[in-house]
């Protein structure tokens, strides 16, 4: 048995088979496969095999894609029929709202090329007789997917991955790992089965590898545990029942092909032929997680007693639909452990903290999903980056404040909202809140209806008393559309708060920290006192992160960053510090982001309010243009609290940042909104700053900016200094511009906006996709951002954005649409 590798996999599902076989097909000659047990032995064996292309996320959309068409081209390579059945994908709505929810779908989907049909409910019904249909709105139909027989699938990927050189080893268990400074020491125990268990030997081997994979599926908190790292992927039981043999479906079939998979979305479930019967799969309320603290050693291929109450509404619905089927027998049942995460999207990715360790868990389509998880966590273990940006799915979206219990709760709460409707403006209520800035109360009785980013509780809007933020979502214009659009115009021609407590901050500082972040961002350092906007690149010149930097001191620097990406950030900027210590001299980092509150005012009217409050010798001029102009920071005191001012607003007004002790939080909230009766001041949430920063044309990290494009690429060249060498430099100028990123206003439906997921057209021919989406209260219609095509970036240019199966005028305005020359945010004064 071999005892060095480059890269071994630890787990032989679906989705660890797929990774062996995808880093032997992109290049790497010397990979390993271990498996405890058998190959499948995991959850692939109970799977049922679906191949749903239907997600809402654009990189989860490629990666199905992907895995759909890389099954169909295994058996010429191995030999081996994987088991495809390309009977077609029937998704069923019973409402309006449900088609709503499709046709937003279908616009994502036609960004990645995948094809979809609609049908009509008499359509249905004189294609499939055996569906009932009088009480559906439509369909969207995938005609090119189906199911697939995993343990054939992974076996011809097993086959496949030999025959390119991977070594595949069974009943070896990974008990430890250490990390030796340049590679993994992996200590491995030989398992034997003994009288139908599966139990340790005193053999045991040790294994040097370069890399690691761990796609370990329900044991993903055994092995959290070996690497002293936190990850949220817990098992959730699924059920599903088989039926005896349906002599109508038996009939039908004598002159008719194979049923397409039936989905019932609005029933919570899916139904698909088996041996002349059905399958019935439902994802019910109340499906408990199990394994939060280790699957048991002596699980196996096991499954857990049967709960058929609990599916009891679920199988009534599917007699409903297939009306043959009321009289049909149970032929047999499953209930097993499918791993989830709080968000349903797999962790894909490199390890928290760790080098050269990469998860690949809680996968809860891991058929659906294996191949294309192989092929781009391929690429960006070979390559230094994947083609498509995969923050979505990276392992450090979730910090370390998240706890075994939060993710059990909330990957329950993500089995049973498989088929609730995914509004865009979703939030989903487990678990909250948790993380509340000192304010949220005060918040909170002032009409917040709060989102959560990163656990954070943050204000989308602010309503009456009363009001249901459960009833105001919509896949159009909701309920809470009129209240935003309000906060929106206070910011443009009065004033409005927001609370940016979210705000990932870090403090660097040290001898070597100005020469590190010369080169690990793209823009020129600021002065002392000044701020600048710049990014720090990956290895492929793509743009991993946005910071502002505020430079405190000579060698000391306060750097912001997106809520969302804390763990993210932060782990990335640790690590490339660590790399130049040598080079550039001690760096000390801290993260800072609990300490630090955050408020920011904006509007005309936002110096007049602080004017109230600040404390200085001439509180007169100490916010004056002269005194603190655009684009500085100053210390100051705003009563008895001392805050770090920073001139700025993502809103594109004359406003600032009020960045504050975060125990004072309420004493200064009190404070500014005291002194702003009188002006007007309103509370403001993210749904409107969100519309504000689009009216700029301000890019925002996870949507216009991530690793699929360069600065360049995204219009930000004035935040690149070409005069420098900076990380990741070289590798942006090669890629050149293949897309570009530009604004659109658009004359869409008078009832909805787009969300910034949606095709963009040039006559007939597909040109690129939205990334935002909203409304201008300054220019009184839709507003979106995304990219196109090079040659389609002119001022002026006639688009077409796909919403609700139609296509909609777009136009290319400049860039910054509102206040082109930044007067405004220059107010003098």
């Amino acid at each position: 048995m071999k005892t060095h590798v480059k890269a071994l996999v630890v787990g032989g599902g679906a989705v660890g088979t797929s990774i062996a076989y995808h880093l032997a097909k992109a290049g790497w000659s010397d990979v390993m496969l271990l498996e405890r047990d058998e190959l499948t032995s995991g959850s692939t064996w109970h799977a049922a095999g679906l191949l749903p292309y239907f997600n809402m996320s654009y990189a989860t959309t490629h990666i199905h894609d992907y895995s759909i068409k890389f099954y169909k081209t295994l058996e010429e390579e191995t030999g081996l029929n994987a088991g495809f059945s390309v009977v077609g994908n029937l998704r069923m709505a019973q409402s309006k709202a449900r088609m709503d929810e499709y046709m937003l779908y279908a616009s994502t989907a036609e960004t990645c090329g995948v094809p979809y049909e609609w049908m009509t409910p008499d359509q249905i019904k004189q294609r499939w007789p055996l569906v009932r249909t009088e009480d559906l709105e439509g369909a969207i139909y995938h005609p090119t997917d189906g199911y697939i027989n995993p343990a054939d699938v992974t076996m011809a990927m097993a086959k496949g991955a030999r025959q390119r050189g991977v070594v595949i080893e069974r009943k070896w268990q990974v008990d430890a790992y250490h990390w030796n400074g340049s590679e993994w020491i992996v200590t491995c125990t030989k398992m034997a089965d003994k009288g139908g268990n599966l139990v340790a030997t005193d053999e045991q081997i040790e294994i040097t590898a370069e890399h690691v994979v761990t796609a370990t599926g329900n044991h993903a908190q055994r092995t959290a545990n070996l690497l002293g790292i936190k990850i949220p992927a817990i098992p959730v039981e699924h059920q599903f029942i088989v039926t005896e043999p349906d002599p109508v479906l038996v009939e039908y079939r004598k002159t008719h092909g194979e049923h397409p998979v039936l989905r019932d979305a609005d029933a919570k479930w899916y139904v698909r032929e088996e041996r002349g019967g059905w399958i019935l799969g439902p994802y019910e309320r109340n499906a408990p997680a199990r394994f939060e603290y280790g699957c048991p050693d002596s699980f196996r291929a096991d499954l857990f007693p049967l709960d058929l109450e609990r599916i009891e509404e679920e199988y009534m619905s599917m007699i409903h639909r297939i009306p043959s089927s009321e009289t049909v027998g149970l032929k047999d049942d499953f209930n097993g452990p499918i791993c989830y995460t709080p968000d349903g999207n797999p962790l894909l990715g490199p390890a928290p903290g760790l080098r050269n360790m990469w998860l690949a868990e809680g996968f809860s389509f891991g058929i659906t999903a294996a191949g294309g998880a192989g092929e781009y966590l391929a690429q960006l273990m070979v390559e230094g980056e994947a083609e498509i940006d995969m923050a979505s799915l990276d392992p450090k979206r979730y910090g370390s404040w998240m706890t075994t219990e939060y993710a059990a709760r909330k990957n329950e709460e993500a089995y049973e909202h498989v088929y609730i409707l995914h509004h865009p403006d979703e939030e989903r209520p487990d678990c909250r809140p948790l993380r509340t800035s000192p304010a949220y109360d005060r918040q909170k009785a002032a009409g917040a209806q709060f989102g959560q980013v990163n656990g954070w509780e943050r204000p989308n809007y602010f309503a009456p008393e009363g009001f249901n933020d459960h009833d105001a979502r919509s896949f159009r214009r909701g309920g809470w559309w009129q209240y935003a659009a309000d906060e929106a115009k206070a910011i443009r021609e009065g004033a409005g708060l927001i609370d940016a407590t979210a705000f990932t901050k870090h403090l660097v500082r040290g001898p070597g920290a100005t020469a590190f972040l010369d080169w690990f961002t793209t823009n020129s350092l600021p002065k002392v006192g000044r701020i600048n906007l710049t990014y720090a690149l990956t290895g492929a010149g793509t743009t991993r992160t946005e910071y502002t930097i505020v430079r405190l001191a000579e060698d000391e620097y306060y750097l912001v960053s997106a809520g969302a990406w804390q763990a993210y950030d932060s782990d990335f900027l640790q690590k490339a510090a660590e790399d130049k210590r040598g080079e550039f001299g001690w760096i000390d980092i801290h993260d800072v982001t609990t300490q630090w509150g955050v408020f920011a005012i904006a509007g005309p009217k936002s110096r007049e309010i602080l004017k109230e409050i600040v404390k200085d010798a001439e509180p007169d001029t100490v916010l004056t243009n002269k005194r603190f102009p655009w684009l500085s920071m100053r210390n100051i005191e705003l009563g008895m609290c001392p805050v770090r001012a920073i001139r700025v607003a993502y809103t594109g007004e004359l406003g600032w940042e009020l960045h504050h002790p975060i125990e004072m939080q309420n004493y200064l909230y009190d404070q500014l909104m005291a002194a702003g009766e009188k002006h007007g001041l309103k509370l403001v949430g993210a749904r409107a700053q969100n519309w504000l920063r689009q009216e700029k044309s301000y890019r925002a990290f996870g949507t216009e900016l991530g690793r699929d494009a360069t600065p360049l690429e995204a219009g930000l060249d004035r935040f690149v200094d070409l005069e420098k060498d900076f990380h990741g430099k070289a590798a942006m100028e090669a890629v050149g511009i293949r897309s570009k990123c530009v604004t659109l206003l658009i004359d869409g439906p008078d009832d909805a906006d787009p969300w910034g997921r949606e095709v963009l057209y040039h006559g007939e021919t597909r040109v690129g996709r939205l990334t935002s989406g909203g409304y201008s209260v300054a220019f009184g219609k839709s507003i979106g951002m995304g990219y196109v095509k090079p040659d389609l970036t002119a001022v002026g240019t006639k688009l077409k954005v796909k919403m609700f199966d139609q296509l909609w005028d777009a136009e290319v305005v400049e860039d910054s649409p509102y206040d082109p020359t930044n007067t405004t945010i220059r107010v003098n004064g």
